[in-house]
């Protein structure tokens, strides 16, 4: 995730009804107001597997830092893109060289899996797959310019839209699902560097893309971006921009989320506006987008291991995966 420009304390606060859930073999979700079950709530998506989103969590840990330019980030993308083509959907890699923050080029690499490419009506879930270079919110100086293994801010994201991808590979939709890897988010100005740099250094892969597609005149209903959605405690609450471009998208996130279970995790209160990668793609091709990403009332507005070296594994909650995961699988699993 983006250095994402600071966060604007939360505006109105809308107290939730946190509601809590059986999930039986049906697929059924019963939501309850103290011990007694109403309004039984029937899934139509497939069982979101926490597990398996873990493990390509895991597996994108093990190459290292994903950092644009480098050997590990070449290893991770080639494993990426295989596993997508090996769950049936169509693969385009969108390759470009960009002149980045210091005057380098740098090769951009955009992994796009489209399932059902021959249906018009179309929704886009996508996430960044790169890592940053920095752990610029570490207090020790000497760690700052290292880079990190980014488990939570790219790699959940990553994970969960994997899993979708397996699912959709059994399970059809009724629409087609466009799952987009965006690359080269994460790499801005880090916040030791007292010299400011003009320019657009953030979300460079999705600004490329939305201004060069992958196909001519493409075209999606709605996107969703999935960005730190693995943190024991997550609190997603609604992103500014989401709101202001696609509030109605958001209304029907976090009314699925609520159905389901899971308004501890969707929490009915209003963030602030995150420079992330669904800005670019809503200023140039008016595509409505929603940003689930955790968000804190902090002096960072996020989780206390962002942007450190303690953005790892031990983040990783699969309750987190799985509310993130279930939610997005019945919203597009009910689009008709």
């Amino acid at each position: 995730m983006n250095k994402k420009s600071k966060f604007i304390a939360s505006l109105i606060a809308i107290m939730g009804i946190l509601l809590s859930v059986s999930c039986n073999s049906c697929q059924s979700a019963k939501t309850a107001n103290s011990s007694t079950y109403s309004n039984e709530y029937k899934m139509v998506s497939p069982m979101f597997n926490a597990d398996s989103a873990y493990s390509y969590i895991e597996k994108q840990l093990s190459f290292g830092p994903r950092v644009p330019g480098t050997q590990k980030h070449v290893e991770c993308g080639n494993w990426l893109a295989s596993k997508l083509k090996a769950f049936g959907t169509e693969v385009i890699e969108q390759k470009a060289n960009v002149i980045h923050i210091e005057g380098q080029e740098i090769e951009i690499r955009n992994i796009i899996a489209s399932h059902q490419p021959q249906k018009e009506k179309r929704v886009m879930l996508f996430a960044h797959w790169d890592s940053r270079p920095y752990a610029d919110e570490e207090s020790d100086r000497e760690q700052q310019n290292k880079p990190i293994i980014s488990a939570d801010d790219g790699a959940s994201g990553v994970g969960v839209l994997l899993e979708i991808a397996r699912q959709l590979q059994n399970n059809n939709t009724e629409i087609g699902i466009d799952i987009m890897l965006f690359d080269l988010e994460d790499w801005g100005q880090p916040n030791f560097e007292t010299n400011y740099i003009p320019g657009d250094w953030w979300c460079v892969g999705s600004r490329y893309w939305s201004e060069q597609q992958h196909i001519e005149n493409y075209k999606a209903e709605y996107g969703i971006l999935l960005d730190m959605v693995g943190a024991a405690n997550a609190t997603f609450m609604h992103e500014g921009y989401s709101m202001q471009y696609a509030s109605q998208l958001v209304s029907k996130i976090w009314s699925t989320a609520a159905n389901l279970g899971y308004s501890q995790y969707f929490v009915q209160k209003n963030g602030g506006y995150i420079t992330d990668d669904h800005v670019p793609i809503i200023e140039n091709m008016n595509i409505p987008c929603v940003d689930i990403i955790n968000l804190k009332n902090s002096s960072t507005g996020f989780a206390s291991h962002w942007h450190t070296h303690n953005d790892d594994i031990r983040n990783i909650s699969k309750e987190t995966l799985r509310a993130a995961g279930q939610t997005v699988m019945e919203v597009i699993y009910k689009e008709k």
